[in-house]
């Protein structure tokens, strides 16, 4: 088990739920609204765990991967992105299911998500996968699924302030 293999796996997930919310018929609002709950609860734990288990540690031994100048900056982007993707997801949720102004909301989530987790994939886990060990690799992988699993439902979306979450994890 790995924690950039279980990050990658969820970005699948992701990617797919709003696919799938794309395919369906407008007036099927009982699909639309099962499938954005699950994927709404989705976004939040994923970017609860990662904050969790993937970027403090990523903070530690980082250097900055491919375009990226450094772990700090891969990082206070990532809190940056689910803070936009979190208010993303709040103003979908103030919508009513299948109606225009839910479907824009969607595609500006999607939209949010989707630059998220380009920059992710080539940045962060690039990174982690360079400079963490296979074993501390495993040992997160288990911490974050079993927190994935355990707020299957969701969990309390809380904007963080990217730079102040950053300089309380920096190197010491």
């Amino acid at each position: 088990m790995d924690i950039t293999d279980l990050i990658l796996d969820d970005h699948h997930q992701i990617r797919t739920l709003f696919a799938q919310i794309e395919q369906i018929d407008r007036s099927d609002t009982d699909s639309l609204g099962a499938i954005w709950g699950r994927l709404n609860a989705l976004l939040d734990t994923h970017a609860e765990a990662e904050e969790r288990f993937f970027y403090p540690r990523l903070m530690q031994i980082g250097t900055g991967g491919n375009d990226a100048d450094s772990a700090a900056e891969e990082t206070e982007d990532a809190i940056e992105d689910h803070n936009k993707i979190r208010d993303a997801s709040s103003a979908v949720n103030k919508e009513e299911v299948g109606s225009d102004a839910w479907f824009e909301a969607i595609g500006k989530a999607n939209e949010e998500n989707g630059d998220h987790l380009a920059e992710e994939e080539r940045q962060g886990l690039t990174d982690f996968r360079e400079n963490a060990t296979l074993q501390e690799r495993h040992d997160l992988a288990i911490k974050f699924a079993a927190f994935s699993a355990q707020h299957i439902t969701g969990v309390k979306p809380v904007d963080k302030d990217p730079d102040q979450w950053v300089a309380d994890h920096a190197k010491k």
